[in-house]
Parts: structure tokens; C-alpha cells; sequence
């Protein structure tokens, strides 16, 4: 951006005003490429792991897209996590998009540097619910990878035997740590969020204090969830033992509460202090547990570069449905085409003794419906 000021004496030429704004042009671009980039990026470009980079090859961190200073020194002292801090980010993604299949928006990914595209850029609860999830995606992976003997600096977890197993049932099977992956997932992932200064009250602050306290929604969903799990022993069966540990609930069911905390989302503003409060004060405060926008959502309808929305035209709707995958809401009331399709599926299946199942291949023309 041009700052006005002092021009004594200076006659600039057209030329020259025209390289002047071309350049402020181009450095505005770069930057908001640079805000744009997320350690999300790891998802899409798979981290090798330590062991498999050659003898006086670049280090690992100097090669991954997206991190922050912050993170990036993080990924200097603990490069065996980072492999699966991109597998958390891809079950994240694979979650969200699941979430969302039958919706406007449905967590499309459009590039390797910024995953989701400018759609992030609004403080919508679209980017909430993937912030959460992100953040329980990495806690997943953390923590099961330490259960599995892949992390150095942790193992199974120590959790403390709760106080409500039978007596005659033996805790200490290997767990999954999830305290260290709820641990390990807030240094991480917070750490873009809290090494940047912004004026107190300001949108960029507002902005920031939502993404943490969405980031601590989505760890606190996987922590939360994870229950004990049991295994008898004994003779054919008997169950006369049985062995206890702390394990992970499946990530569906963390993904399908998140989403539950997308649906009653809490509206805020940035107050004059530096704190979120509520935009309407009528509703109950959010926990720690709830998700919070402070923007409201676009209509995802049609495909706008500023925004990112990518709009719906071409999205396969359900003409029967009167929910959101429903012909009307996602086409926007701009109508749909019907074609033919041609689906092959299994069928007329046999178990054959002994041990395989055959089937034969039975193929359907149905109709189906894409939105103009």
C-alpha cells in the first residue's frame, strides 16, 4: 500500500507510479499468501520421517510448508512428530469434509499452501468447526503414536486407575496417551495464534482468541471422549480377569460432537479490553468445550474470488430431501439438470466353502441431479 507523505520537490512519471503500485501490489499479494499458508499444509505434502532423509540432507523443517516461527522451532526438537502431526491434519480434513458432504460449503481443499483457501480468512463457524477439528486430529494422532512405541519422548499412558473399576480388574494395559498428545497438540497448534502481537481490541485479536479457543474445543473433544477399554482373559472365554487401559473414542463419533458444537456455535465480538464476549447476551456463556465465530457465514451460493466461496453450481443435490442436500437449499433456487448415470455394484453374492465370496456385477441407470 502507497503511505501518503512529504513529495518536496519529487515529480514522479506515470512509468514510475505505475512500478511503484505494481510493486505494493505484489507485496500485499506475498503477504496474504504468507497469512494464508497453515501447518494444515502438511496434510497435502507428506512429511518424510527423520529416519528416512539422507546424511547431510536438508533438515526436515526447512522444507515444510506453512509452519510459524514458533512452530517451526518446535518441529526442530520433536521431528519424529511431525509425520504425524500430518496424518492428524489429514484426519481433520477427511472429517470435516465428511461433516459437511451434504452441505453449501463442504470443506473443499483448493491448493497445497492454504488447504482451504481466503474461505478461512472469515471468522465464520464454518472455520471454527475446522480449526476443532484440526486440533483433535492432532491429538488423535499424537496420542496413539506414543501408545504405539513411534515417539521417543513418550510411551503408554499413565493415567491413574479410575476409581470406579471393579477391584479384581487389572489396570495398566498400554493406553492411548492422550495427555501428552492434548499437551504436545496445544504447544503446536496454538503457537501460530499466540506468538503474534495485535492491538488489544482489535479484529485481528478478536480473530486470533476465537482460533484458540476453537483449537481448545477440538482438543478437549478428544480428551474428553477417551474411555476406558477392557479385554477378558480366563479359560474358553471365562472372563475370570480382565485387563483395563485408556483408549481413544473412534474419531467419528469426536468428529460428529464437534459438529453438534458447530450447530449451537456462540457469536462474539472483541471488546474494547482485549476479551471476547458474547454478541448477544441473552444466550449462556460457551465453556471451554463450545465453538465461537465472530463473523457471520457467507451463503456459499455462488462462486466468489474474494471470499473463496466455491459455489454450488455442478453439486450433485438429492431432489427428494428437504435438508440442506436437497435440490432447492443447495442449488440456491437457481434450479437443476437431470442426467442419466450408470452405477455398477455388487450383487447376487455367494459364500463359498471354504473360504471366499463370490458375486457377480449388476449394473443400474438411475437418475440423478446437479445444481445450475
Amino acid at each position: 500500500m502507497l503511505v501518503p507523505g512529504h513529495w518536496d520537490g519529487l515529480r514522479l512519471t506515470m512509468p514510475s507510479l505505475m512500478s511503484l503500485f505494481t510493486a505494493a501490489l505484489l507485496s500485499s499479494w506475498a503477504q496474504l499468501l504468507t497469512d494464508a499458508s497453515s501447518w494444515w499444509s502438511l496434510a497435502l505434502n507428506p512429511v518424510q520421517r527423520p529416519e528416512m532423509f539422507i546424511i547431510g540432507a536438508q533438515p526436515v523443517c526447512s522444507q515444510l510448508p506453512g509452519l510459524s516461527p514458533g512452530q517451526r522451532k518446535l518441529c526442530q526438537l520433536y521431528q519424529e512428530h511431525m509425520s504425524y502431526i500430518g496424518e492428524g491434519a489429514k484426519t481433520g480434513i477427511r472429517e470435516c469434509q465428511h461433516q459437511f458432504r451434504q452441505r453449501r460449503w463442504n470443506c473443499s481443499t483448493v491448493d497445497n499452501t492454504s488447504v482451504f483457501g481466503r474461505v478461512m480468512q472469515i471468522g465464520s463457524r464454518e472455520t471454527a468447526f475446522t480449526y476443532a477439528v484440526s486440533a483433535a486430529g492432532v491429538v488423535n494422532a499424537i496420542s496413539r503414536a506414543c501408545r504405539e512405541g513411534e515417539l521417543s519422548t513418550c510411551g503408554c499412558s499413565r493415567t491413574a486407575r479410575p476409581k470406579d473399576l471393579p477391584r479384581d480388574w487389572l489396570w495398566g494395559g498400554c493406553g492411548d496417551n492422550v495427555e501428552y498428545g492434548y499437551r504436545f497438540a496445544k504447544e503446536f497448534v496454538d503457537a501460530r495464534e499466540r506468538e503474534k502481537n495485535f492491538a488489544k481490541g482489535s479484529e485481528e485479536q478478536g480473530r486470533a482468541l476465537m482460533n484458540l479457543q476453537n483449537n481448545e474445543a477440538g482438543r478437549r473433544a478428544v480428551y474428553k471422549m477417551a474411555d476406558v477399554a477392557c479385554k477378558c482373559h480366563g479359560v474358553s472365554g471365562s472372563c475370570s480377569l480382565k485387563t483395563c487401559w485408556l483408549q481413544l473414542a473412534e474419531f467419528r463419533k469426536v468428529g460428529d460432537r464437534l459438529k453438534e458444537k458447530y450447530d449451537s456455535a456462540a457469536a462474539m465480538r472483541i471488546t474494547r479490553q482485549g476479551k471476547l464476549e458474547l454478541a448477544n447476551s441473552r444466550f449462556n456463556q460457551p465453556t471451554p468445550e463450545d465453538l465461537v465465530y465472530v463473523d457471520p457465514s457467507p451463503d456459499y451460493c455462488l462462486r466468489n474470488e474474494t471470499t473463496g466461496s466455491l459455489g454450488t453450481q455442478g453439486r450433485l443435490c438429492n431432489k427428494t430431501s428437504e435438508g440442506m442436500d436437497g435440490c432447492e437449499l443447495m442449488c440456491c433456487g437457481r434450479g437443476y439438470d437431470r442426467f442419466k448415470s450408470v452405477q455398477v455394484e455388487r450383487c447376487h453374492c455367494r459364500f463359498h466353502w471354504c473360504c471366499f465370496v463370490r458375486c457377480k456385477k449388476c449394473t443400474e441407470i438411475v437418475d440423478q441431479y446437479v445444481c445450475k
